[in-house]
């Protein structure tokens, strides 16, 4: 492995990291997460469906904005 390989595991496990301190700390305050508007959600009597799209390109949103700030400040 290369050095820059390492520098990115790091900065991965920071993240992941954060996301659980977040999580764990913050948990009741993100309950609005995965209730978006334009999240899908079907439910009868004897069936369940959901579908989280707009959380889904929100979280997708954040992921290439880190993943840029990072290649930006690495290189």
């Amino acid at each position: 492995m290369s050095a820059s390989a390492g520098k990115y595991l790091i900065i991965a496990g920071l993240l992941i990291l954060f996301i659980g301190c977040a999580v764990y700390f913050l948990g009741n305050k993100l309950s609005w997460l995965g209730r978006l508007p334009g999240d899908i959600r079907i439910e009868k009597e004897n069936f369940k469906f959901y579908f989280p799209i707009t959380t889904m390109i929100l979280f997708s949103a954040l992921l290439n904005l880190v993943i840029l700030l990072v290649r930006k400040f690495l290189h």
